[in-house]
């Protein structure tokens, strides 16, 4: 079985574990640096000798704080659905062989209460820091234009000295 091990530096590996005679041993199967990226997954699976599990390793390089590449597939997808949300113009030959394309896959239906996020599919990592910075700003503006909140009284009751002879100050 594959497992994903972090180095020093900021390099992963995908390693393999194995028993010899002198006890269990790994070997790397791909070493890499940044995001795990799916030829990454594709090397280390044509290298592995034991069952491989994409699924398994993504969830592990999410749990270790490494990012993983979406596929390309999706991210395509994902720019043409931003592309056509900000009105951009198709062809209608394109159009009815990516309708048709599409019709043939498996799809689950849009939850009612995401399909407001649906502008953010295509977005980019900049569109959305620039939208984050809006929503922080809108709130300090909301916090600022409130009068104070009350602090709480201070307690009536005299602080006892840790020490005898010794007053609390």
């Amino acid at each position: 079985m594959a497992y994903l091990y972090q180095r020093k530096g900021g390099r992963a590996e995908i390693r393999e574990a194995h028993t010899t005679a002198r006890g269990p041993r790994s070997r790397t199967l791909v070493s890499f640096r940044g995001p795990l990226r799916y030829e990454h997954l594709d090397r280390a699976e044509a290298a592995a000798r034991r069952p491989f599990d994409r699924d398994a390793l993504e969830r592990r390089a999410r749990e270790l704080g490494i990012g993983v590449e979406e596929p390309r597939a999706d991210s395509a997808a994902r720019e043409v659905i931003a592309r056509l949300r900000r009105g951009a113009a198709l062809d209608a030959r394109l159009a009815a062989l990516l309708r048709d394309q599409l019709a043939a896959l498996p799809a689950d239906p849009i939850p009612v209460d995401l399909a407001d996020a649906a502008e953010w599919v295509g977005a980019s990592e900049v569109e959305r820091g620039r939208a984050l910075r809006d929503v922080l700003r809108l709130y300090g503006a909301i916090a600022e234009s409130r009068e104070p909140v009350r602090a709480a009284p201070a307690p009536r009751f005299p602080r006892f000295a840790s020490r005898p002879g010794h007053a609390a100050s």
